[in-house]
């Protein structure tokens, strides 16, 4: 029994032996880790931003959820910039025809212009029409029209695009896109599409001379059955009001009843507006004639106020009615000559090749400079850290030494003392530097002497 005791007291003290030895946590060492942790941290933050860079310099795509974010905000599209837009020539093409363009009147001859339809369309279900500018190139209006396939109908829109200022006016209408376009139209057609194969169309026919007026004609028809009516539409653009000139119609209809004893209501019959009259801009001119199935019967040249108003019977001779062109549009005129397009071309490859050059060496700078950039900023992070570490370690000396605001005092001697030995030895190696480059110029001089 007593050897049992003694066994057990034997333990205990080799227990609490063991445990004095027990190496306790220095906490000095603890907050070093945690800054020289973190210090990495934000060193490895630093380089995965560097190497980002780097990979974004050639776009693959890939982006991070604020980046699209960033990309895909809404933007106003009346801000948006349009450059004049060219097919791209390779420098090693031999010849590539490239078109000429022209400005020419609109309304040549008068109401001459109609809507064309492409084949494209019925696939697409929508085309827009040839645009007309205004006489003071200010605005230019372009009708968009609207197939619907469930019906075989059509239907139409009249929208504004107003022309930047530009180089020329060649330039202000290159530059014209649908991007621009005011939002509401000015002028729209019925949109039912109950009647099969009908068709409803707004075509800009001209300006009036001042260009506050835009003269439209609106055909409604069936396309199994030809047109059935057409009407004249003024907008005005100081007010804001669009004008159906119908009363045109009745004034023809009234006028071969009475004096020829005719009834237009029982003829299939039309109008086709012209224009503005040269000598009375507010007035327009239409041309009235009957179908007979060969050669259409002309029901004379009427004349109208742009509001409905006072028709008139003026002519039967349209050679005798002066009609005004105010509007213009583009045209292709030819193609440039192959001579010019050769020297374009070999200007071509003169101005690909220095681009190459250029943009080579503009890379090889970026990627050098965004080195240097992402190296200088590591030295600085190191250089602050270890700074911060040669202060803490200040700090945990000073107070294994002394107490209480003794503390504060003696680090902040110590503290001046290092600042001031940090200064002399900038300042030595400034001064070194300053002789060096004195010492170089020197020798430059007497060298050019």
């Amino acid at each position: 029994m007593l050897y049992v005791l003694m066994g057990i007291a034997a333990a205990f003290c080799a227990f609490i032996q063991w445990g004095d030895e027990v190496p306790l946590p220095n906490f000095s060492d603890l907050n070093k880790q945690e800054a020289e942790y973190v210090h990495n941290v934000n060193k490895k933050e630093v380089k995965d931003k560097y190497e980002r860079i780097k990979f974004d310099r050639k776009p693959t795509g890939y982006m991070t959820v604020e980046e699209y974010e960033i990309l895909s905000a809404p933007k106003d599209r009346m801000t948006v910039e349009i450059e004049v837009p060219k097919q791209p020539t390779p420098a090693d093409m031999v010849y590539v025809p490239q078109p000429a363009y022209k400005i020419v009147k609109y309304n040549n001859p008068p109401g001459g212009t109609e809507i064309s339809l492409n084949k494209s369309f019925y696939i697409r279900r929508q085309q827009n029409a040839q645009g007309i500018v205004s006489p003071d190139f200010s605005k230019l209006i372009y009708p968009t029209v609207y197939y619907y396939p469930d019906s075989a109908s059509t239907a139409c829109d009249l929208f504004v695009i107003n022309l930047e200022d530009a180089q020329s006016n060649m330039h202000k209408i290159l530059t014209a896109n649908i991007i621009h376009r005011l939002s509401d139209p000015i002028l729209s057609t019925d949109k039912n599409i109950d009647n099969y194969f009908t068709f409803r169309t707004l075509t800009p026919v001209d300006f009036s001379v001042d260009g506050t007026k835009l003269l439209v004609k609106e055909k409604i028809g069936n396309t199994k059955d030809g047109i059935w009516r057409t009407t004249p539409v003024v907008y005005d653009f100081n007010t804001g009001v669009s004008y159906n000139i119908v009363e045109i119609r009745d004034a023809i209809s009234y006028y071969w009843e009475e004096n020829r004893g005719i009834n237009l209501d029982e003829k299939r019959w039309d109008i086709y507006p012209l224009g503005f009259d040269a000598n009375n801009p507010e007035w327009i001119i239409v041309n009235a004639y009957a179908y007979t199935g060969a050669k259409p019967i002309n029901l004379g040249i009427w004349t109208v106020h742009f509001t409905g108003e006072q028709s008139r019977l003026v002519s039967f001779e349209p050679d005798l009615i002066d009609i005004s062109m105010n509007g213009y549009k583009l045209v292709k005129s030819g193609i440039v000559s192959p001579s010019v397009t050769e020297i374009e071309q070999k200007q071509l490859e003169r101005i690909e090749k220095e681009n190459a050059k250029l943009k080579k060496k503009q890379e090889k700078d970026e990627l050098k400079a965004l080195d240097a950039s992402y190296k200088a900023k590591i030295k600085e992070m190191d250089a602050e850290f270890k700074e911060a570490q040669k202060d803490y370690a200040l700090r945990q000396k000073i107070q294994g030494s002394t107490s209480g605001n003794e503390i504060m005092i003696k680090y902040n001697e110590i503290k001046a003392k290092n600042d001031a030995k940090e200064q002399k030895r900038l300042q030595k190696l400034k001064e070194k530097e300053l002789k060096r480059l004195q010492k170089e110029q020197n020798k430059q001089k007497s060298d050019s002497n």
